[in-house]
């Protein structure tokens, strides 16, 4: 796995319907970004989680716009009029996150746009592995771009690391909150197909390379005593713990999806 680093050139505009704030902005590439930034309320933990969730999806076929590690200079924004954006911009010096920026595309509607059983039903499985609670009705967090389904907004996976106590119970959780996925209706009735596709593609070699992909700088945590390595160990077991009892999301979803039908 190679994730690229550019330099952001040019804050655009904020994208204002997240509360991290996130913004549209131009790299040296050439590229245009929504950039996600590490001096948010949420700090670091959100753009870790837009890392795994993100390379997740990749590695089980789903389309993610590419993501890029971007630099931002210790001078860059001191000009920008909004106080709040300033602050923001000083507190996220150094490696951001960035998605690829999708000109054009389209939120997807679930009334409006169709998704066959197989991709609902493995979507909805990695939602479940990645705790993920943000693929609601509400904010599917998907768009419709050249007619084919890409996924964004991967920063409220894994939400156990803003409390880090207790990894061990909450890796082995069903993920009761499945029941509101957006997708739910359309997963198979029987996931057993789906739950080996997906355990199939996502090795152990594949998580340890993109848990190795974390940059150190995004691991020293106010609070916690845990070393960077200590806290990529623990992600790497949360992931682990989560793939080898799959079963149990497994169940939860097949369960929320009867009641639901």
């Amino acid at each position: 796995m190679n994730i690229r680093t550019a330099d952001v050139t040019r804050y655009i505009m904020p994208l204002r319907e997240g509360g991290s704030l996130p913004a549209l902005a131009e790299a040296d590439d050439g590229f245009k970004y929504v950039v996600k930034f590490r001096g948010s309320g949420h700090g670091s933990r959100a753009i870790i989680a837009e890392l795994i969730g993100g390379e997740i999806a990749r590695l089980l076929g789903f389309r993610v716009p590419e993501i890029v590690f971007l630099e931002l200079d210790e001078a860059f924004g001191r000009v920008h009029g909004d106080e709040e954006i300033q602050d923001l911009l000083r507190g996220s010096r150094g490696l951001n996150i960035g998605l690829h920026f999708l000109s054009g595309a389209l939120g997807f509607d679930p009334v409006a746009h169709e998704v066959d059983a197989e991709t609902a039903s493995r979507l909805v499985w990695m939602d479940a592995f990645l705790t993920n609670i943000d693929r609601t009705i509400k904010n599917t967090n998907m768009l419709i771009w050249h007619k084919e389904l890409w996924l964004i907004d991967h920063g409220s996976c894994l939400y156990f690391h803003y409390t880090w106590s207790n990894w061990e119970k909450s890796s082995l959780s069903p993920f009761p909150l499945i029941k509101d996925h957006v997708l739910l209706p359309y997963v198979y009735k029987d996931m057993g197909e789906t739950d080996l596709y997906c355990r199939q593609m996502l090795t152990e070699d594949k998580i340890r390379s993109l848990i190795d992909l974390i940059p150190e700088d995004w691991l020293h945590w106010e609070g916690i005593a845990d070393s960077p390595e200590q806290i990529r160990m623990t992600y790497f077991q949360f992931l682990m713990n989560r793939l080898q009892h799959a079963d149990l999301f497994v169940k939860e979803i097949e369960h929320a999806r009867e009641i639901l039908i």
